[in-house]
């Protein structure tokens, strides 16, 4: 695995709360597509928070495994 800096502008993404999230303000995990990846971060740590870049093949590999 490799660590780098990212350039994207991750304000001006259109974030999505996960259908799994808690509604109850706890578990909230929020997806934003990018061109070339998918971003994932803790809604509650939005705009402070770190924020995960997930490729988009190995996106499309978690979400297989998580259909199952």
């Amino acid at each position: 695995m490799s660590v780098q800096q990212e350039t994207v502008n991750v304000d001006e993404l259109r974030w999505f709360k996960s259908s799994y999230s808690g509604s109850d303000g706890g578990d909230c995990v929020e997806v934003a597509a990018g061109l070339d990846a998918v971003f994932v971060r803790d809604s509650k740590m939005a705009g402070s928070g770190p924020v995960l870049r997930v490729g988009r093949s190995e996106w499309a590999s978690f979400l297989a495994l998580t259909a199952g």
